[in-house]
C-alpha cells in the first residue's frame, strides 16, 4: 500500500511539470548578452533591408531598435537576424531570436498552436496581386488559370487558394521558400502574378527602379493582414516591454513628441509627464528606467516619423495606419 501511495504521488508531480518550472527571464538574458536579437525579413524595402553600408533600414528594423532603446537606452544595441517565412517561428521558439519583427500576420492558430504572442500591430495590410503589365490584366478576377508566385508557409498561400476557390478560378501556384528566388522568377516571367502583402508588393516594385513600370498592382485586397512584432509566450514581462514600446511610438505621435524634441518636450498635459518619466513609475513597473519611452523616441522617432522615413518612399499611402484621431486604426491604451 505504501508503494502505491508513493507511486501515486510521483505520478501527480510528474503530471504537473509546468507549475514547477521557473518563468523564463528574457530581459535578464538580453542584458547579460548586451543586445536584442531580432528576427527580420531578408530584404523588404520599407520594412527591413540592409542599405549600402550594411545598416538595416525600415519600419520593422526600427521597431527592433525601439525595443533595444527601451531596454538599454541605446537603439544600436540590436543584432538583426534574417529569417524566412518557413524558419521564422522556429527561430523564435528555439531562442535564436528574442522577438520577430518581420511583416508577420497575427492569426489565431499562430498564437494558439505555436506558443507565441503578438505584441501589437505596426502595419494593417492585406494580400494583393502584382502582375506583368504586358498581360493586360486589370483585375484579380481575370487571373483564372494564372501561375502565381508564392512563399510556402505564409498566410498568403492559403488566402490565394481560398480566393481562387471562392471565385471558381483555376490556380497554378509556383512556390519558392527563398524570397529573392521568388522575385527573380517573377521578374523573369516564370509566374504571371506575384502575391503577398500589398506593402511588400509595392516595396518590390519601387526597388526595381525604372523597371517597376513594367508591373501593375491590381486593385483587389483579398484578406486582412495585421502585421506586428511577436515573442514567446510565458515571459510576460518581456511581452509587456515589446507591446508598450509599440504603444509608446503611437502615443508620442499623439502627444507631438518627436525625435528632435523628446529630450526637452514640456507640456501642462499630465500624460506628457508620465510618458517622459518625470511623474509616476511606469518604467520600473516593467523593469526599465523611467525614461524608457523618451529613449525610444530619441532613438527612432515617433510612429509617424518611422512611417515617413520608411514606408512613404514606397508609395504606399498611410490610409488605415493613420492615428485613430485622424480616421485610422492606430490606437494606444493609456500610459498611466
Amino acid at each position: 500500500m505504501r508503494d502505491w501511495f508513493i507511486g501515486a504521488a510521483l505520478a501527480i508531480v510528474a503530471a504537473l511539470p509546468a507549475a514547477a518550472q521557473p518563468a523564463p527571464d528574457t530581459l535578464a538574458a538580453i542584458r547579460a548578452r548586451g543586445h536584442v536579437l531580432c528576427g527580420v525579413t531578408p530584404n523588404t524595402v520599407g520594412f527591413a533591408t540592409p542599405d549600402s553600408r550594411g545598416e538595416w533600414r525600415g519600419l520593422d528594423a526600427d521597431t527592433c531598435r525601439a525595443v533595444a532603446a527601451a531596454v538599454f537606452g541605446d537603439g544600436t544595441r540590436v543584432r538583426f537576424v534574417p529569417t524566412t517565412a518557413q524558419n521564422r517561428f522556429t527561430a523564435l521558439q528555439s531562442g535564436e531570436v528574442d522577438m520577430l519583427s518581420r511583416a508577420t500576420t497575427w492569426t489565431l492558430s499562430r498564437e494558439a498552436q505555436l506558443g507565441l504572442a503578438f505584441a501589437g500591430v505596426n502595419y494593417y495590410d492585406g494580400n494583393g496581386f502584382l502582375v506583368h503589365r504586358r498581360l493586360g490584366v486589370d483585375s484579380a478576377l481575370k487571373l483564372d488559370g494564372a501561375s502565381v508566385c508564392l512563399q510556402p508557409g505564409s498566410t498568403t498561400e492559403l488566402n490565394v487558394a481560398d480566393y481562387f476557390r471562392r471565385h471558381n478560378m483555376r490556380l497554378n501556384p509556383v512556390l519558392f521558400e527563398n524570397l529573392e528566388e521568388l522575385r527573380t522568377a517573377f521578374a523573369a516571367g516564370r509566374c504571371d502574378a506575384y502575391s503577398s502583402d500589398t506593402s511588400t508588393l509595392a516595396a518590390f516594385r519601387v526597388g526595381q527602379g525604372a523597371a517597376g513600370a513594367d508591373y501593375i498592382l491590381l486593385p483587389e485586397i483579398i484578406s486582412k493582414e495585421p502585421l506586428g512584432p511577436l515573442v514567446r509566450k510565458g515571459d510576460w514581462r518581456w511581452f509587456d516591454i515589446v507591446r508598450w514600446t509599440h504603444f509608446a511610438l503611437i502615443t508620442a505621435e499623439e502627444l507631438g513628441i518627436t525625435q528632435a524634441n523628446a529630450a526637452t518636450f514640456e507640456s501642462a498635459n499630465p500624460d506628457v509627464a508620465r510618458f517622459t518619466g518625470r511623474s509616476g513609475d511606469l518604467g520600473r513597473q516593467m523593469g526599465l528606467d523611467n525614461a524608457w519611452a523618451v529613449n525610444v523616441i530619441r532613438a527612432v522617432g515617433n510612429f509617424g516619423e518611422m512611417w515617413e522615413r520608411s514606408v512613404t518612399p514606397t508609395g504606399m499611402p498611410r490610409g488605415v495606419n493613420r492615428l485613430w484621431s485622424q480616421g485610422g486604426l492606430m490606437y494606444a491604451p493609456p500610459m498611466r
